[in-house]
């Protein structure tokens, strides 16, 4: 395993190397989530809202293409997300 050792500022920071920034899809703008751990800290890269929006278009499109149709307007009315959790505990 590789360590790096970085130097935290004045305010917190710490610069990620650009190396692993690019490894991981951490990008100028973008998000990470730091996740506390009993040995240490975890940062974790997420993709930006605008990045999950164009995902989903793409994976919507994905499965129009494929001749997957969805529910139509109102088929989910009935439908309730606390009966299908409380099914599985």
């Amino acid at each position: 395993m590789v360590e790096l050792k970085q130097r935290v500022s004045n305010k917190g920071q710490v610069l990620i190397p650009k190396v692993l920034r690019e490894k991981y899809g951490v990008k100028e703008g973008g998000y990470i989530i730091i996740e506390p751990r009993d040995e240490g800290i975890l940062l974790k890269s997420r993709p930006s809202p605008d990045e999950i929006i164009t995902m989903l278009e793409q994976h919507v499109a994905k499965l129009r293409g494929s001749g997957v149709k969805g529910p139509k307007l109102g088929d989910l009315k009935a439908v309730y997300l606390e009966m299908e959790f409380e099914n599985r505990l």
